[in-house]
This record gives C-alpha cells, structure tokens and sequence, in this order.
C-alpha cells in the first residue's frame, strides 16, 4: 500500500517514515516452538480440518493481493528474540533497515518456512537489511541486549490495548487513522490517502 502511495504525486506532498513497535500474539509460547499448521488447526480453529483450510484460504487470497506466498508449515515460537533484533537496529541503524530486516523476517518466516526467531533465521534477516554480520552476530548472541527495551515496549502496546496484529497506525496532520487485522492492500491504502489528503 505504501508503494503505491509512493508512486503518486501524495509522494512529493507527504513524508511517510514506518515504525516497527513489538507486541506478542503469543507471548506463551517457547522458543523451541511446535508444528505451524498443528498449532494453528488446534489452538485456532479446534482441531478442525475444514475450519484450518478455510484460513488458508482466506490468508492465501490476503496474501496473493500483497505478492505474499503464504506456506502453513514450518514452526510456530516465540518472536521475542526477533523483537529485540528489530528494535534494537530500528533504534541504531533507522527505519530504512528495519524495514528491510522485517520484511526479511516475513518473508522467511510466511513463505520460506523458517523458525521465527532463531539465531540463523535472525542472521540471515540482519544480512538481507544489509547489517554488517559481525554487527548483526553481536546483538543476536547477547541476548540482553535491548531485551528489557523491547518487553517495556510490548508492555506499552498491551496497555495501549493492543490485542491484535497487525495494527497499522497512520499518523496524520489533523488525526490518526489506525487499520486493524487482517485487510485487504486497498484498506492501507485508503487510511494513508486519507492522511494525505487531510495533510494538504
């Protein structure tokens, strides 16, 4: 959605600049993780088959608007360590690389399959942003680093009322618009015309 945007004459009228700020679905569960596709048929939908392939569904057609490939398997666990990761570098090294490193982090975890935080998933998003390896090894294996940074900041959210992923807030001039859940690429795009419109 920001991509289109940014291919509009809004682009020269509006500055957007994305910020990733942490929140757990599942702060519960362990860093080992379990089977995706079991996970989400039992803990989601109650162990029904045919509720599962109703979400894939959905998901696969939210997912094909945004030129994402969603794969059901793969590992469900815990994101804290990827949270850390990304704020840390937002902080250090700015939007432009944590935007890289997320998306990274989507593409490994959604359509590649990969362990949502581990360390070789972890390096692998570090270095596809373009983070120097042995800077991006350094904050991977210190796992303090930035961690009490980033369980204050999903503390704030939680307090926000924050229950839900994504949440998609557009700050604007006059007001802020904030899109919930998973939408449609036309949704996003709708609340950051909207801002600029009302930021002309």
């Amino acid at each position: 959605a920001l991509r289109r945007v940014r291919a509009t004459d809004a682009a020269e009228k509006v500055n957007f600049t994305i910020k990733f700020s942490p929140y757990q679905l599942y702060p519960e569960a362990s860093q080992e993780g379990e089977d995706k596709y079991e996970w989400y048929k039992k803990s989601r939908y109650g162990d029904s088959e045919e509720k599962m392939k109703m979400y894939m569904t959905l998901m696969s057609a939210y997912g094909t608007t945004a030129g994402i490939d969603y794969k059901y398997t793969g590992t469900v666990a815990n994101t804290l360590p990827a949270h850390r990761i990304i704020q840390h570098f937002q902080e250090s090294l700015g939007p432009s690389v944590a935007d890289k490193l997320v998306m990274s982090l989507y593409s490994l975890y959604f359509e590649q399959s990969q362990h949502p935080s581990s360390p070789s998933t972890l390096l692998t998003a570090c270095l596809a942003a373009g983070i120097p390896q042995a800077e991006a090894g350094k904050v991977i294996n210190d796992e303090s680093e930035g961690l009490m940074e980033a369980k204050l900041a999903i503390r704030e959210n939680v307090g926000n009322g924050i229950d839900s992923v994504p949440v998609v807030v557009v700050e604007g001039r006059r007001r802020d618009v904030t899109v919930t859940g998973a939408n449609e690429v036309e949704d996003y795009e709708k609340a950051l015309r909207q801002v600029v419109k009302e930021s002309i």
